[in-house]
């Protein structure tokens, strides 16, 4: 089953909580600007229900495998409920049918689990629609350049698949009649990550080809573009960048004339709905097992509401 999460059902998925309970939480990497506001959404939630829910949260430090053995350890150790934002869709088969023998309800934020169509009845997953971010994105930046000009990517993880779809999306969009005079000169991996953004933004700008916009994953990698680009004296009235999740960083850059765009992704939302989530299954409650929170278009003229979630 899907589910857009309207206003009202967002509503009714947050205040129907139940009591008393322990919940395994296992995040893909703790040193994710993005994922770190995910866990503040779980840890914002546990704290609302008071001594009724106490969360025990694991680091997966990027690691599929030591992922899954926190699942299981999880499981080994009788919790109600487990929470999972995954490292890599693949591996999240094994992990419901490890919480599903042990009559445990599991529950996937942000990152979709590869088995989402055939969910049982006590998993849920809770995100936001891939193909809406990276599309929305490079509409955005399809307009800013007026459908011609040349563009490098910036892609999350190769084992990711919202890196795998944004990048699909920034490809589609740009295959269009009214984008196809905007060519892709260069995609590279820079695993979600400032830093490996900047030493590719760097070598790109060693090569000297000429270039009008970067089409990001996310903030975190365009925002390491915006400071090789500073680097170098760029003028960014003349460079498009892009991003997608609209962190406070994202926004910050977007404030000083850097970043022109970037999709909101309800990342404390996501959080707080994912263990309202399983407190809910534990208890026995039925839910929608795929529910969807829209993502958002950013650009410096709406910017401010955005900023003020944050």
């Amino acid at each position: 089953m899907k589910g857009i999460l309207s206003a009202t059902a967002l509503a009714l998925v947050l205040a129907g909580t139940a009591s008393a309970q322990n919940i395994g939480v296992t995040v893909a990497r703790f040193d994710s600007t993005f994922l770190t506001l995910v866990r503040d959404g779980i840890e914002a939630k546990a704290k609302e229900l008071g001594g009724g829910v106490k969360l025990q949260i694991e680091d997966a430090a990027n690691d599929a495998t030591r992922q899954l053995d926190q699942v299981e350890n999880f499981v080994a150790s009788g919790v109600d409920a487990i929470v999972v934002v995954a490292v890599d869709g693949d591996a999240t088969p094994m992990m419901t049918k490890a919480a599903t023998d042990a009559g445990i309800p599991i529950v996937y934020i942000n990152h979709p689990p590869a088995d989402a169509a055939t969910l049982p009845k006590s998993a849920a997953f809770i995100g936001s629609d891939e193909k809406q971010s990276g599309t929305m994105e490079t509409e955005e930046v399809c307009k800013l350049l007026g459908g011609k000009g040349r563009a490098f990517v910036l892609m999350g993880p190769l084992n990711n698949r919202s890196a795998l779809d944004r990048t699909q999306d920034v490809k589609d969009v740009l295959a269009r009649p009214e984008c196809a005079g905007i060519s892709i000169i260069d995609t590279q991996v820079a695993n979600w990550d400032r830093l490996e953004a900047v030493n590719v933004m760097t070598n790109w700008l060693s090569s000297g080809q000429p270039f009008d916009a970067v089409i990001a994953n996310n903030d975190e990698m365009a925002i390491g573009a915006i400071q090789a680009l500073q680097g170098v004296g760029a003028d960014f009235g003349k460079i498009v960048i892009a991003g997608v999740d609209a962190t406070p960083d994202g926004l910050a850059a977007m404030d000083r004339g850097e970043l022109d765009v970037t999709v909101f992704q309800d990342a404390h939302g996501q959080g707080v709905a994912g263990l309202a989530a399983a407190v809910d299954l534990a208890a026995g409650k039925p839910l929608e097992q795929n529910i969807w929170i829209p993502f958002q278009l950013v650009t410096p003229a709406n910017m401010a509401q955005y900023r003020a979630m944050n």
